[in-house]
């Protein structure tokens, strides 16, 4: 059985990363920072002018709560989570117990109405 072969393409991969970012409302310099990159460097991957390493895909994909092959071919697994879905598991994985707690008893009283 042949397989089809995958294309990484730079700047349809930048433009799910820029995507996913804004969408999280998380600034180009404060994404630079978290993945521990120059913001020029960052702004480069967005804009589909260089590549990136395995480490730094990684990191992105942490950070944005996405997988690697959505962020590098665009596909998404038919039981993967929601975009969101995977938004609200993002801010509450940036908490600490006490406040997830509180975010899921809040979000727990808001459904239950």
């Amino acid at each position: 059985m042949e397989q089809k072969k995958q294309l990484y393409n730079k700047s349809a991969a930048g433009k799910r990363i820029r995507s996913c970012r804004e969408r999280l409302g998380i600034s180009r310099q404060k994404m630079a920072e978290q993945i521990g990159k120059a913001e020029k460097y960052y702004a480069d991957i967005e804009r589909g002018y260089c590549g990136m390493s395995l480490e730094t895909m990684i990191e992105i994909a942490g950070h944005l709560g996405i997988t690697l092959d959505y962020m590098i071919f665009g596909e998404q697994d038919r039981q993967e989570i929601p975009e969101d879905s995977r938004s609200i598991l993002f801010y509450l994985g940036k908490c600490d117990d006490k406040k997830r707690k509180k975010a899921v008893e809040i979000l727990q009283a808001y459904l239950s109405e």
